[in-house]
């Protein structure tokens, strides 16, 4: 079978232009407010995920929001596919794309769903790779047009921990809808030159901007948003003892929130390593939306969804 190179991928937040992204969040907000109504828009579709990771809210927002939308969903666990041991990326991507409609990868090695799009004829989505996670990304800028309004403009959003895929992914939201954004890693841990650089290009391109450092109460300082993630991500398990020293001092306290706006949000993405990047008293006080956020995932996969699978544009 020729290889199609016509589908719409979901791979990464910078495949989006601002209008593609506006539409996103719009559809998200419409399809959170029609839930009740749970309208068969992908009735008939087949959505497959194969993942070499573990997840609950990828796994689990994709599976209820096609079972919602009037699809299907079947998952395709790491001992039955063997992407790339048992068979090679390419042969999977040609049988799965003559089965179902669309697939979500969830893979070690962004390089993995690259290939994988290369060689599909249906839409790809990225579930969440070493490089970027844009599923996540979406919904954690839904979460914050809902909690400080769509026009972000004049929004900070502040990032205390790992220069890792889901900060990626956050920054070229966040500059994309033209807020600003400060990042503080502790050094040795910044983004990859490769999303960094990304990142300032859109948000010149979007008249946002993007401050990288290392300090995290300049970071917090005024923030209206204070986002964090763990410092020890799965598969570096290995470097927890290293890491864990590194990034003393960017845990997001107490101490560390008086720095912000008296109402900035808190948002971590899940699963938390309460008491290491984030104490219980932050993450389950007032300020924290991270539910609201968890719970955005099922709306902007479903937009996502709708999205690849009915052409919207």
């Amino acid at each position: 079978m020729a290889v199609a190179a016509r589908a719409r991928h979901f791979v990464s937040i910078a495949d989006l232009d601002r209008g593609g992204l506006a539409h996103l969040l719009e559809r998200s907000s419409a399809l959170k407010a029609a839930r009740p109504r749970r309208e068969p828009l992908l009735a008939g579709r087949t959505l497959a995920q194969i993942f070499e990771k573990p997840s609950l809210r990828t796994r689990l927002s994709f599976d209820v929001g096609m079972t919602e939308l009037g699809g299907h969903c079947v998952y395709l666990s790491p001992q039955e596919v063997g992407l790339g041991r048992r068979e090679s990326v390419a042969d999977v991507a040609r049988v799965v794309s003559r089965m179902v409609d669309a697939v979500v990868l969830r893979t070690n090695a962004h390089e993995t769903i690259e290939e994988f799009a290369r060689f599909a004829s249906i839409p790809v989505i990225n579930g969440l790779s070493d490089l970027s996670h844009p599923c996540q990304g979406l919904a954690d800028i839904l979460t914050i047009s809902e909690k400080k309004g769509p026009d972000l403009r004049d929004v900070t959003v502040a990032y205390v921990g790992d220069g890792n895929n889901v900060l990626n992914s956050l920054m070229l939201a966040v500059v994309l809808r033209s807020a600003r954004m400060r990042v503080a890693t502790p050094a040795g841990f910044e983004p990859t030159p490769r999303y960094r650089e990304l990142a300032e290009r859109k948000a010149r391109e979007a008249n946002g901007s993007i401050v990288f450092g290392n300090d995290p109460i300049a970071a917090v300082r005024d923030a209206d948003v204070v986002y964090t993630d763990v410092w020890t991500s799965m598969g570096q398990e290995q470097e927890y003892e290293r890491r864990r020293r590194a990034f003393m001092g960017y845990q997001v306290n107490a101490a560390l929130l008086r720095h912000a706006k008296p109402d900035a949000i808190v948002m971590h993405d899940l699963p938390a390593h309460r008491g290491e990047e984030i104490t219980d008293e932050v993450l389950d006080g007032p300020q924290s939306v991270v539910f609201d956020q968890a719970e955005n995932r099922l709306h902007t996969q479903k937009a996502i969804l709708c999205w690849l699978l009915r052409g919207e544009s």
